[in-house]
C-alpha cells in the first residue's frame, strides 16, 4: 500500500498490524506489493523475485507471532524479574522461606540501585576488570561491553555502578520516544571516564530486553528507507533512534511552542556537544549490545548525514557487541568513508552462534550487509580479524550438527570455567539454565553479554597482529 514513506523517495516499510491472512499470502503468488496492505512502498512498487517476497512473509509473520505474545511475554519476563530479585534480596530459596515465616521478607523496588534485570541476573559482574588499565589495547572493548550490559539497568542502578563501583562521572540517562511505537523505547546512558589521561565520554544505548516482544519485532523488521546519495538503512533502528512520521531524520528538529517529545538522538546529540565544548580535549565512544548495537553505529552515521563533521573529530571509536546488520552495502561504503579514514574506528564483536549478527540476511532478496571491523571470537575465546563472521546467515544445514555440539560444550564449560579461569568467570545457575535452552535453540544463548564480557577479557586486543 503506498504512503508517504516519511519524506524518503524509496522505500519499504512493513505494516504487520495491518496485515491480514489474505495480505501475508498474497505476497507468496502477487508481486504487486504496493497493492498489500501489510507493505508500505512507492505506488506501482513490484517485486517479482519469490525469494524477496518470502523473506517479507516470514518477517511479517514473526512480527505478528510476536506481538500475539506481548503481553504474555511481558507478563513472564516481569514475574521471572521480581522473583529473581526476590530471591538475591532475601540471599536465597531458603533464607526466603525463613524470612516469611519471620515476617521479615525483603521486597524488591524497581526502580531502586539494588534491583537488576534479566541480563544482569544472568551475569551479576559488575566490577571493571582491574587488569586491564587505559593504556591497555583491550580497555576500550572492555569497558565498552561492561557499560553495554549495565544499560538494561535502571536509572538508579546505572548512576551507582558508574559513580561508586567504576569512580567515573555519570553525566546523565536518557529514554527516547518513538513516534511509531508511541512509547519510549530507546534507553541510552552517558558517562565520563577520567582515569585516561585525555578524557572519554562514553555513550551507552541499551539493547534488545529478553521479553520485549517489540524490540525484538524491530531486530526482525525487514523494513527500509532509502537515503539520496548514502544507501538503505534498517527502518525498525531509525525509528528506535529519531525518525518522526511528520519530519522524517532532520539536522534540527522544527521550532515548535509545543512540547516535543525527547527523541535519543538529538538529546543525544547536544549533550556532547555541550560536554565536548567544556571538555577541549576530550573524546566521545559509542557502544551498545544486540539493538543497541545498532543504535551504537547508526547514531554516528546520522552524524556524518548530518555533516557534523566537529563532533566526529571527537569520536574515538564505536565498539558493538552481537549488533544485527542495519543496511546494504553502498550505506555500509558512506559510513567506513566517515568513520574508518584516516584509521580505523568502528569495532564489531561477534562470539561464536550468536543469531542476531546474522540478520537481517545478506542474500541477494534482502541485500543487508556488515562493514567496518569484525572481530570474531570462537567458544574458546580465541579471536581473529575476519571480513564476516563464519556462516553469515545462520541457517545452514551443514551448520546445524556443529552449532548444537557446540552449545553442549558450552553447557558444560559454564561448570568449569570458573576453576580454570577465576572466579570472576564463574557461571550462576540462571546462565547455566540459559545454557539449557541453547541446547534446543543455540543461537539465543551466545548472544547474552556473559560470553562477550569474557570475550574481552580473556581475548587478544582488536589491534593486535597475533589474533589467533
Amino acid at each position: 500500500m503506498a504512503s508517504e514513506g516519511d519524506g524518503f523517495s524509496d522505500y519499504m516499510v512493513l505494516r504487520p498490524d495491518k496485515a491480514g491472512v489474505s495480505d501475508l499470502l498474497r505476497l507468496l503468488y502477487s508481486s504487486k506489493v504496493a497493492e498489500n496492505e501489510s507493505v508500505d512502498c512507492p505506488v506501482d512498487t513490484q517485486i517479482g523475485e519469490w525469494r524477496r517476497r518470502w523473506a517479507i512473509f516470514i518477517s511479517l509473520l514473526l512480527q505478528k507471532t510476536l506481538l500475539l505474545w506481548r503481553t504474555p511475554l511481558a507478563w513472564l519476563g516481569s514475574a521471572l524479574e521480581f522473583w529473581l530479585n526476590l530471591l538475591m534480596d532475601n540471599h536465597g530459596f531458603v533464607s526466603l522461606l525463613c524470612n516469611l515465616f519471620t515476617g521479615k521478607v525483603a521486597y524488591p523496588q524497581k526502580e531502586s540501585s539494588a534491583y537488576r534485570s534479566c541480563v544482569g541476573l544472568m551475569d551479576t559482574r559488575e566490577e571493571l576488570d582491574a587488569k586491564i588499565q587505559p593504556s591497555d589495547g583491550k580497555y576500550h572493548a572492555a569497558l565498552s561491553i561492561m557499560a553495554s550490559k549495565l544499560a538494561y539497568e535502571n536509572e538508579s542502578c546505572i548512576q551507582n555502578i558508574v559513580s561508586n563501583h567504576w569512580n567515573m562521572e555519570f553525566l546523565g540517562f536518557y529514554d527516547g520516544w518513538n513516534d511509531y511505537q508511541e512509547r519510549h523505547s530507546s534507553e541510552a546512558f552517558v558517562f565520563n571516564d577520567k582515569s585516561a589521561d585525555t578524557e572519554l565520554i562514553v555513550v551507552a544505548f541499551r539493547g534488545t530486553e529478553p521479553f520485549d516482544a517489540v524490540q525484538w519485532c524491530t531486530d526482525f523488521d525487514f523494513s527500509w528507507y532509502e537515503i539520496p546519495n548514502v544507501g538503505k538503512v534498517h527502518g525498525g533502528f531509525m525509528k528506535a533512534l529519531g525518525l518522526q512520521k511528520k519530519h522524517g531524520f532532520p539536522k534540527d528538529l522544527p521550532q515548535s511552542s509545543e512540547k516535543r517529545p525527547s527523541y535519543a538522538y538529538y538529546d543525544l546529540r547536544e549533550k556532547l556537544r555541550e560536554v565536548l565544548r567544556r571538555k577541549e580535549k576530550a573524546k566521545f565512544l559509542v557502544t551498545g549490545h544486540s539493538l543497541g548495537g545498532a543504535l551504537a553505529i547508526l547514531f554516528p552515521s546520522i552524524l556524518a548525514l548530518h555533516g557534523e563533521e566537529w563532533l566526529l573529530s571527537r569520536l574515538e571509536g564505536v565498539y558493538t557487541f552481537g549488533q544485527p546488520r542495519v543496511g546494504d552495502l553502498k550505506f555500509g561504503e558512506f559510513v567506513e568513508q566517515h568513520l574508518d579514514k584516516p584509521k580505523k574506528r568502528y569495532f564489531r564483536y561477534v562470539y561464536c552462534n550468536d543469531i542476531v549478527p546474522r540478520v537481517p540476511y545478506d542474500d541477494s532478496a534482502l541485500l543487508f550487509k556488515h562493514f567496518g571491523t569484525c572481530i570474531y571470537f570462537n567458544s574458546l575465546y580465541k579471536g581473529k580479524v575476519v571480513k564476516e563472521e563464519p556462516n553469515k546467515n545462520y541457517f545452514s544445514l551443514w551448520t546445524v550438527v556443529p552449532k548444537y555440539m557446540n552449545s553442549g560444550w558450552e553447557f558444560i564449560r559454564g561448570f568449569l570455567i570458573g576453576y580454570v579461569k577465576g572466579q570472576d568467570y564463574k557461571e550462576g545457575w540462571f546462565m547455566r539454565s540459559m545454557r539449557l535452552v541453547a541446547l534446543v535453540a543455540p543461537g539465543l544463548t551466545p548472544h547474552t553479554p556473559q560470553d562477550y564480557v569474557n570475550c574481552t577479557r580473556l581475548g587478544a586486543s582488536p589491534s593486535s597482529n597475533k589474533l589467533e
